[in-house]
């Protein structure tokens, strides 16, 4: 089981990624337009340095729904290796049955 504090530290990102996405697309997008003066670019490059850095959507890291482990993470299921062995053993994943010989 993961530290609460690293499963609540994920979770703010993720509120604080929703939070900015618009303003993040938005300054993003004057960045990227060529026809835009030169001045004008920069100050929104500016103006996206300053947004928290956590609002960005690269820091996110995918963790299991019940244990919060970060690593060996099937997207599709949203759980760990270890996680989906476990309710896969105990039937509770449909669909999914763990091979024995």
């Amino acid at each position: 089981m993961a530290k609460k504090s690293m499963i609540e530290r994920e979770k703010k990102r993720e509120r604080l990624v929703q939070k900015y996405a618009g303003k993040r697309a938005a300054l993003k997008e004057v960045i990227n337009d060529q026809s835009l003066p030169m001045e004008e670019r920069f100050k929104a490059s500016l103006k996206l340095a300053e947004l928290p850095r956590n609002s960005s959507a690269t820091r996110l890291h995918n963790r299991c729904q019940l244990t919060g482990r970060p690593h060996a993470y099937y997207r599709k299921l949203k759980l760990s290796r270890i996680m989906l062995r476990e309710l896969g053993s105990n039937g509770q994943i449909p669909g999914l049955v763990k091979s024995s010989w």
